[in-house]
C-alpha cells in the first residue's frame, strides 16, 4: 500500500541518512579484512559492535520519521489504513526490540 504522500518521510534527511549507510559499508568492508588478515578477535568484535551501533541509529532514525511522517498522517485520516501503519510500525519496533 502506498504512504498518504509521493515522497518517503524520511525524504529531508535522506542525503544523512545515505552518507550514515555508506559509512557503514565501509565498515563491513573494514571488517572483511580485518578476517582476511587474521586481526585479533577482540578487535574485530569491538568493530562488530560499532557497525552494529552505526545500523541501529539509521534503524531508529527511520523509524522515527516513519512515525511522524506516515503514521500521524495516516492516523490523522483515520479509516483502515491508520490501523495498518501503526500495525506497521509496531512489528518494525519489535523486531528492532528483538535485534
Amino acid at each position: 500500500m502506498a504512504d498518504m504522500t509521493d515522497h518517503p518521510g524520511y525524504d529531508a534527511r535522506k542525503d544523512d541518512f545515505l552518507r550514515r549507510l555508506r559509512r557503514i559499508e565501509g565498515q563491513a568492508r573494514g571488517l572483511q579484512r580485518m578476517v582476511d588478515e587474521d586481526k585479533y578477535c577482540i578487535d574485530i568484535l569491538t568493530q562488530v559492535s560499532a557497525m552494529t551501533s552505526a545500523l541501529e541509529s539509521v534503524a531508529l532514525g527511520l523509524l522515527d520519521d516513519h512515525l511522524h511522517h506516515c503514521v500521524v498522517g495516516a492516523a490523522a485520516a483515520g479509516g483502515p489504513e491508520a490501523e495498518q501503519k501503526l500495525a506497521e510500525a509496531s512489528a518494525a519496533i519489535a523486531r528492532l526490540v528483538r535485534s
